[in-house]
C-alpha cells in the first residue's frame, strides 16, 4: 500500500466516486460540443468563437478541463502506484514514482493553465 504519496481523495472510494463524476461531466461535455458541431453544418470560426463567448459555455468546458485533469490524475496516480510499487533491484521505487507523479502534475498544470487562457481569452 502506497502511504507517502496520497491521490486525490482521501480513500479508493472516494477516487472511485471523483472518476465516474469527472467522466459524466466529460461525457456531457463532448456529446454537447460533438451535437453543435454536426448542428451547424458548416461550422465557421464565427459560430464556434459565438459558442465559447458565452459565460455559460466557457465556464461548462471550464468545469470539464477540471473533470479532464481530476480524471486523468486519478488514472495516472493509479499506474504510477501500480508499476512503481515493485520492487526494482531489492528496493522500492518510491523515488522514481515520486518524480513520474510530480511530471504529471507538472503536465497537467500547465495543461489546464493553457487551455484556461485560451477559453478566457476568446
Amino acid at each position: 500500500m502506497v502511504t507517502n504519496v496520497t491521490s486525490l481523495g482521501r480513500n479508493g472510494l472516494h477516487d472511485w466516486l471523483v472518476q465516474r463524476i469527472s467522466a459524466v461531466v466529460l461525457l456531457v461535455w463532448f456529446v454537447y460540443v460533438g451535437c453543435y458541431a454536426v448542428l451547424h453544418e458548416p461550422l465557421t470560426y464565427l459560430a464556434w468563437q459565438g459558442l465559447f463567448s458565452q459565460t455559460w459555455m466557457r465556464i461548462f468546458t471550464l468545469i470539464a478541463l477540471f473533470s479532464l485533469c481530476a480524471h486523468a490524475w486519478i488514472g495516472l496516480w493509479t499506474i504510477a502506484t501500480d508499476y512503481f510499487s515493485v520492487h526494482l533491484m531489492g528496493k522500492k521505487a518510491t523515488a522514481l514514482r515520486l518524480l513520474v507523479q510530480v511530471a504529471c502534475v507538472a503536465v497537467l498544470a500547465v495543461y489546464l493553465l493553457w487551455c484556461i487562457h485560451i477559453l478566457w481569452s476568446i
